[in-house]
């Protein structure tokens, strides 16, 4: 702030902002594992809104005589319900083989053509109902699946060597077809803008087992445009028996290239849908729940399945987020893959993780054990199961409390901020999103669980369903046993980390120094403001940073917070006074 100098009698006035609010991230953004009726697989895709997630990942799909639906569908959809920005879908299939990847596909249907000009292969894994072959414009369609693909060439220009590619639903026909992705102009000439690879795109990704880590190694030139199909092969040097006036090259070398285009046609993929069909689930999980084997499958699939899903999470360099589920994973189970979790939670320190205790049916005393067994204010933990609303299948479901809990912190966030607690009256209900409970807790039942640090969820006559605890799953009483403090925390964290990345490589000296101060200090200020904390202090001087450490390379800080508390116990004491006393004391 620039300072007047008074020279003559007069008032200054001067205005000094301390109301400096840093841009940051959705606080709440979540990500979650778990299956979907079909999508990409291996790469965590991020969607934005719920449209986008049923584009991208499906909802219902059929299994037996029913319909049926993931948890991963429900939590997402009751995150964006209230208010949530953004999610980051990690999608989690049978490592057992039960869904193998889909055939790929060679656009031809011309039997005048010895090499296929091009290979469209689907991105997801699944195998489910119409594995024909090609077909060919003008005869009849067989009848598929809604869930599956078709490709259609069409808009064929031999003379400019162009086409289009279309993506149809499985189940349209050929008088009514329903296009899902459409590429047009499409090229086979690699130096064309419009080159089918760099139109559709050619990516693939494996994920391979390096050390204790998965990692991802990523095939292809051109990133995927696509969110069904990619281009696998293109059979070159195709474009090159295109003659200069459009017509076909049939010099005597090449003479087996009678055309360099693909024909007008359609066709089926072969098991392409990518579904992630459940064989060993009834559908009428979602509302009775006790018809799965809890302990051998989690809607179909089994722990270790989720063993990459959970790793590929683990560099927080490359995937941001807040809030982390995995719903039907619970610790009375499938305690071998959340320790997992929770540990790379813990590595990441950058996301709270909400987890379930018991499967459906459980009791009381089975959470509190469950419970008992874990120690760490990166995770929490809400009981019972809760109904929700599908609106997908028009009925109630039944689903672990970690589907909607995501939708809780959105709430909270949206009207205050993530040091409030989610939880009581004004940021804890839920009764948006949840019809009914699984038990209905009495209070001594919600301080039992309490005590052992779970948040029940209770049912109250005018507020409905309401999150009335806040706790995380550390045992050792402190500020961080609590999620207001744990989730204001991580903010911090990212904020000052924000900062903190613009001094690496600086010369270290106080200069740089007072440069990350002056950085963070207003952000604390307006941190104090806005109710996080009572107050702070920043040290980042010569005296931590000696000598010797400066020899060492490292710049070293310190940031100390006094997190606000919340009111978990309200007292008022009513005194009945004799008649004539005085108020005064």
């Amino acid at each position: 702030m620039a300072t007047e100098t008074i020279v003559s009698p007069g008032v200054l006035l001067q205005e000094v902002d301390k109301s400096f609010i840093t841009p940051g991230t959705d606080p709440s953004g979540l990500a979650i594992i778990g299956p979907t009726a079909r999508g990409p697989i291996e790469i965590p895709t991020q969607v934005t809104n719920y449209n986008e997630f049923k584009e991208v990942f499906g909802t219902t799909i059929r299994s037996g005589s029913g319909a049926y639906e993931y948890f991963t569908n429900l939590s997402v959809k009751n995150y964006f319900d209230n208010g949530g920005s953004s999610v980051l879908v990690s999608r989690v299939v049978s490592g057992s083989g039960g869904w193998a990847a889909a055939a790929s596909t060679h656009i031809s249907a011309s039997a005048k053509l010895s090499v296929q000009p091009f290979t469209l292969q689907s991105i997801g894994k699944g195998a489910y109902l119409n594995s024909e072959g090609p077909e060919y414009t003008g005869q009849a369609l067989h009848s598929g699946s809604k869930d599956n693909f078709r490709w259609e060439i069409g808009n064929i220009n031999n003379k400019a060597g162009t086409f289009t590619v279309s993506i149809r639903r499985g189940d349209d026909t050929t008088t009514s077809p329903i296009v899902l992705e459409q590429f047009t102009n499409c090229s086979l000439d690699p130096l064309s803008p419009n080159y089918i690879s760099k139109r559709i795109g050619d990516q693939s990704s494996t994920v391979a087992l390096d050390g204790s880590d998965y990692v991802v190694n990523v095939a292809g030139e051109f990133p995927n445009k696509s969110n069904i199909v990619r281009i696998s092969a293109v059979n070159l040097p195709t474009y090159q028996y295109l003659a200069p006036d459009g017509g076909v090259a049939t010099d005597s070398v090449n003479v087996s290239y009678s055309a360099s285009l693909p024909i007008t046609s359609t066709g089926s993929f072969e098991s392409a849908t990518g579904l992630n069909a459940p064989s060993n689930v009834s559908a009428s999980y979602g509302s009775s729940a006790g018809t799965m084997d809890i302990s051998g499958s989690i809607q179909g699939l089994n722990p270790e399945d989720y063993t990459k899903a959970i790793s590929l999470l683990k560099n927080k360099d490359e995937f941001k987020f807040k809030t982390l589920v995995v719903p039907g994973l619970n610790q009375e189970y499938h305690s071998t893959t959340i320790d997992t979790i929770i540990s790379n939670t813990t590595f990441r320190g950058d996301n709270l993780f909400v987890t379930d205790l018991t499967a459906y049916g459980s009791t009381i005393a089975n959470a509190k054990t469950e419970a008992e067994e874990l120690d760490t204010n990166y995770a929490a933990a809400y009981w019972p199961w809760v109904q929700v609303r599908s609106t997908e299948l028009n009925r109630n479901v039944w689903c672990p409390a970690s589907t909607i809990i995501p939708g809780v912190y959105s709430k909270n966030d949206s009207i205050s901020a993530p040091w409030f607690a989610p939880a009581g009256e004004v940021r804890g209900k839920i009764s948006r999103l949840g019809v009914k409970v699984e038990t209905k807790l009495s209070k001594t039942q919600r301080d039992d669980l309490y005590t052992s640090k779970i948040n029940p969820i209770a049912t109250f006559p005018d507020t409905g369903l309401t999150v009335f605890g806040q706790k995380t799953l550390q045992q050792a009483t402190s500020a961080l046993d609590r999620v207001n403090v744990r989730r204001m925390l991580l903010d911090v964290k990212e904020t000052i980390g924000g900062f903190s990345d613009k001094l690496l490589f600086e010369q270290n000296t106080q200069q740089t120094r007072d440069r990350f101060v002056r950085a963070a200090t207003p952000y604390l200020e307006s941190l104090v403001q806005r109710q996080g904390i009572y107050a702070f202090q920043i040290k980042m001087d010569g005296q931590l940073n000696t000598p010797d450490i400066i020899d060492e390379n490292k710049l070293v800080g310190q940031v100390f917070l006094q997190p606000t508390k919340t009111a978990e116990f309200v007292v008022i004491d009513f005194i009945v006074t004799p008649t004539g006393a005085s108020f005064t004391d």
